[in-house]
């Protein structure tokens, strides 16, 4: 490699479909939901030894810097590259882009998640290093998700001509790249086999995207050039604050990959990937017994019900017996202070309800 390569861990999300379980002070990716290991932690660990520590960076909100550094102490503490207050990843890319920038003008980012599962590690490896050499030609990269169902709640990438093989791993260019585009409009894009699921990872040099955001949104990178200025100066901190709260809100899908004109796509079908997004799909990912029953409690007592996930993780430890009759397809998650019950089909909509509960000043219990 030529040019330094870095991986860029997006970790601040808050994670709220899986509500009331991650909360702002504790969100998703630093629950340990598989085995003692957070999924942060999991998103470090894939990275090895592909990655060395030194190459590995985190953006996250000041908020989160601490747990987040005690999860993983092997990197080095100036490498959680902080985002004064949620602004999308658009800004916190952009702002990653320019730190790095200083750090050496020809660097390559690979944009990843903190919050999702991958299982085959050596795929994925593989993957990122042909997505490498693509970034160095120039290209928007993105890994596609070959779809399983028509979930409008996800990025659609439609797979374009050939673009040729990186690394000896085959590539695409993509036609149009569409985010969270409906319910009848995925379904069709499902049923065509044209497309791919946005996985939320991205590849890229820091040039090629600082100048895909000049083109494409030329406010944010007014006020990101305004902050390059004061990168390592006395004023830095100053003018970041003052900065970053009139910055542009929004996601690189829409600011940036759907307004892209040369994006490579690598198709990541077998890495096993799953973004954990909701109740639903972490009782997918749980292991569900015969009658599709995920239990994460010390007492429970199941008759006649099926698919039913329960999760009972009270603060205080207090020893309950839950019993649960009769049911089908329910979530409930009991956190204590916190109570959930919903249809597995409406674990999706927990989101919504969180900002129900915002709007109305319960905010003690987000």
């Amino acid at each position: 490699m030529n040019a330094p390569y870095y991986a860029a861990i997006m970790a601040g999300g808050g994670g709220t479909r899986l509500w009331p379980l991650s909360r702002s002070d504790c969100p998703k990716q630093v629950l340990e939901l598989f085995g003692g290991v957070s999924l942060f932690q999991m998103s470090v660990g894939r990275l090895g030894p592909l990655f060395p520590p030194e190459k590995i960076i985190v953006l996250c909100p000041p908020g989160l810097e601490s747990l987040l550094k005690g999860q993983a102490p092997q990197l080095p503490r100036d490498n959680y590259f902080l985002e004064p207050e949620p602004r999308g990843n658009a800004a916190a890319i952009g702002l990653a882009a320019l730190r790095l920038r200083k750090r050496d003008p020809e660097s390559v980012m690979a944009c990843l998640t903190a919050d999702h599962v991958i299982q085959d590690v050596n795929r994925f490896q593989a993957l990122l290093l042909s997505a490498y050499e693509a970034a160095c030609d120039g290209n928007l990269v993105t890994l596609g998700i070959d779809p399983v169902s028509s979930d409008p709640s996800y990025g659609y990438i439609e797979r374009g001509s050939p673009a040729g093989l990186f690394a000896g791993l085959e590539s695409f260019y993509v036609s149009a790249f569409t985010e969270k585009p409906g319910p009848e409009l995925a379904e069709a894009y499902v049923n065509s086999g044209k497309y791919a699921w946005n996985s939320g990872m991205f590849v890229w040099s820091v040039g090629t995207v600082l100048g895909e955001m000049e083109r494409q949104m030329p406010g944010l990178y007014s006020g990101l050039m305004e902050i390059d200025a004061a990168l390592d100066t006395d004023d830095e901190q100053s003018v970041i604050e003052r900065v970053w709260s009139g910055l542009e809100t929004t996601s690189i899908d829409y600011g940036i990959m759907e307004g892209a004109e040369r994006i490579v796509m690598f198709a990541a079908q077998d890495i096993g990937w799953d973004d954990v997004g909701d109740w639903s799909r972490l009782q997918r990912l749980s292991g569900p017994d015969q009658d599709g029953n995920v239990i994460q409690a010390e007492s429970t007592f199941l008759s006649d019900a099926h698919g039913v996930f329960v999760l009972y993780e009270p603060k205080n430890r207090e020893e309950k017996l839950l019993v649960v009759h009769g049911v089908e397809n329910l979530i409930l998650v009991d956190t204590g202070d916190v109570l959930l019950l919903c249809s597995r089909d409406q674990a999706g909509e927990v989101k919504e309800i969180v900002e129900k509960l915002k709007r109305s000043g319960l905010d003690r219990y987000l």
